[in-house]
């Protein structure tokens, strides 16, 4: 009689895969009750590490060309097309669709957002002035129970896409989309360290997400106490805070909008001496 062989799912960080520092776990169940899996409770420790892999990360994705970004995130849009039945199964076949077209559509905007986001500007000088993005360095995001594949996508898109790395936080009670996700990430085109996927309970993560100095930004779901915890933490820290509510819907159009990039880069003003 053959057995199965129950998964041991593991957190994608750095390029790789890693149990938490910690060892703990927690149980997942199927819909009946079933055991599946045993999720790694990541800790602070595991967050910190994140940093980390996310910074050594960083400057080599930033420099990429917005049309180098594009390929690479198509390209990941291929290799869910090609797993959709088995991300169908733990999630359902109009949230993995929904996925794929929303990382096609940011693709498209890779080498387009700056039109949008950047100007020139009429100044009273002698001089040309112009405004372009910068990314800003390892942004935090922090993903709601529901819709655990679209939301998470939507929510590190917009990111990655201007060139920032990102340290995210799954679905707790539907954590399976993000362990397949950092399998496909694992084999695709982007760098290791550029998306990094952890697991466990955020209640333990949002302090250390709030007030650790090296995330330049958060994006996140957020109940009002969890709001607060971040938005005190990031006020002493010094960061961005882009807040969801939990009950978004994460299907609408609204998310296809480039101004969501522009919550995660920098403008840089250059003014350049013209005539004599």
């Amino acid at each position: 009689m053959a057995l199965n062989i129950t998964k041991t799912p593991k957190c994608y960080v750095g390029g790789a895969f890693i149990r938490s520092e910690s060892g703990r776990v927690y149980p997942l169940h199927d819909a009946d009750g079933g055991f599946l899996a045993n999720i790694p409770l990541c800790t602070k420790k595991d967050l910190r590490n994140a940093v980390e892999a996310a910074a050594k990360a960083g400057a080599g994705w930033a420099k990429r060309s917005p049309y180098n970004r594009a390929q690479i995130l198509y390209r990941l849009a291929e290799m869910l097309e090609s797993r959709f039945s088995e991300m169908a199964a733990v999630t359902s076949d109009k949230e993995t669709r929904a996925t794929i077209d929303r990382i096609v559509h940011f693709a498209g905007w890779a080498d387009k957002y700056e039109q949008v986001l950047g100007s020139v500007n009429p100044v009273a000088s002698s001089h040309f002035n112009f405004t372009v993005t910068e990314p800003m360095g390892i942004v935090g995001v922090l993903a709601p129970e529901e819709a655990p594949l679209l939301a998470l996508v939507t929510l590190i898109l917009p990111v990655i896409v201007s060139g920032n790395t990102v340290i995210a936080v799954a679905s707790k009670s539907k954590p399976y989309p993000s362990i397949l996700l950092g399998e496909m990430l694992a084999v695709s085109d982007l760098p290791g360290g550029v998306v990094n996927l952890l697991t466990g309970d955020r209640v333990e993560l949002i302090p250390t997400f709030a007030t650790h100095e090296h995330l330049r930004a958060i994006g996140a779901t957020a109940t009002k106490d969890e709001a607060k915890t971040l938005q005190q933490g990031a006020a002493e820290s010094v960061k961005r805070v882009v807040l969801h509510e939990p009950k978004t819907d994460w299907f609408s159009e609204s998310h296809d909008s480039p101004y969501a990039i522009r919550d995660f880069v920098e403008a840089k003003t250059v003014w350049h001496p013209i005539g004599s």
